[in-house]
C-alpha cells in the first residue's frame, strides 16, 4: 500500500523507517522545503511543495497513494488545511500524527498568546534579552519590538529583518544541561517558543524552569479536525486498519 507521508517532525521520520521495514507499505516522506538543507531521512523522500489543494490531490491520485500521513509540525496549519482538503477531494484517508501540546508545569513562568504579534508585544517596553525559538518564517512579526536583543536559534542561518539581532543554526535534539548553558551564556531574559510539544525541543523550557526565565509561549493554530493520533505506534495501527480494509471502505 502506498503511504504518503507529508513530513516536518520527528516523528515523521520515524514512521517513515518503520514502513520501510515493512513489505507491506511503500511509503514516501515529503518535505516543504523550507530549509536549505534537510538531513537525509534513510528513506525514500522529496521535497517542494504541491501546488495547493488541487496539486496535492492530482499527485495523490497520479502516484496511487492509499493514505495520508499528516505529520507536519503542528503550526504548518496550511499544509494540514490542504491535506484535509486534498485528501476529501480525493476520497484518501487522511491521519494526522500529532502529540499533545506542552503544559505548564509548577515552577514555569508563562504568558501563553494566540499569535506572533502578541508574543511581540508580550515582551514589554523595556530592553531585554529575548532567545527566540519561533523560526526563520516568523521572527519579521517582532520588527514591532525592535528594543530588544534577540539571539535566533533555527535550522539554518540567515540574515534577521531586527536591528539587534543574531542567528545561531542548530538542529534538534537538544540536550538540557546545552540548553541551559546557552541560555547562562547569553543572559537571557526571556524565551519565545511555539507550544509544538515535540519531545526532541523540550530541554529549553525545562532549562528556562530550572533558571526561572519567563516564556512567552505561542499557542497551536486551530486545525481541521481528522482523525488523529498522538504516536508512530498508533499511526502503524491505523494504517494497518486501512490495509485490510475492503476497496472504497477505507477511512
Amino acid at each position: 500500500m502506498q503511504v504518503l507521508i507529508l513530513g516536518g517532525t520527528s516523528e515523521a521520520r520515524r514512521l517513515a523507517a518503520r514502513l520501510a521495514d515493512d513489505a507491506r507499505f511503500g511509503a514516501m516522506l515529503s518535505f516543504a522545503g523550507r530549509t536549505e538543507s534537510v538531513a537525509d531521512p534513510g528513506v525514500p523522500y522529496r521535497v517542494g511543495g504541491f501546488g495547493g489543494t488541487d496539486g496535492l490531490c492530482e499527485h495523490l491520485r497520479r502516484e496511487g497513494y492509499r493514505a495520508l500521513v499528516d505529520a507536519t509540525h503542528p503550526f504548518a496549519a496550511q499544509m494540514s488545511r490542504n491535506a484535509a482538503r486534498a485528501a476529501g477531494l480525493c476520497a484518501v484517508p487522511l491521519v494526522r500524527l500529532e502529540g499533545p501540546p506542552w503544559s505548564p508545569l509548577e515552577g514555569d513562568r508563562w504568558l501563553e498568546v494566540a499569535t506572533m504579534a502578541e508574543a511581540a508585544a508580550a515582551l514589554g517596553p523595556a530592553p531585554r534579552r529575548v532567545l527566540s525559538t519561533v523560526g526563520r518564517l516568523e521572527v519579521g512579526a517582532f520588527a514591532a519590538a525592535p528594543w530588544h536583543e534577540y539571539l535566533i536559534r533555527a535550522v539554518d542561518p540567515f540574515e534577521p529583518p531586527l536591528p539587534r539581532a543574531r542567528v545561531i543554526a542548530a538542529r534538534g535534539p537538544f540536550e538540557l544541561a546545552a540548553e541551559r548553558a546557552l541560555l547562562e551564556r547569553e543572559r537571557i531574559e526571556v524565551l519565545v517558543s511555539k507550544n509544538s510539544g515535540t519531545p526532541s525541543t523540550y530541554a529549553k523550557i525545562a532549562a528556562a524552569r530550572e533558571l526561572g526565565i519567563p516564556v512567552v509561549m505561542v499557542s497551536r493554530p486551530h486545525l481541521p479536525a481528522v482523525t488523529t493520533v498522538p504516536e508512530v505506534s498508533l499511526a502503524l495501527a491505523w494504517l494497518e486498519t486501512q490495509l485490510l480494509a475492503p476497496a472504497g471502505r477505507r477511512t
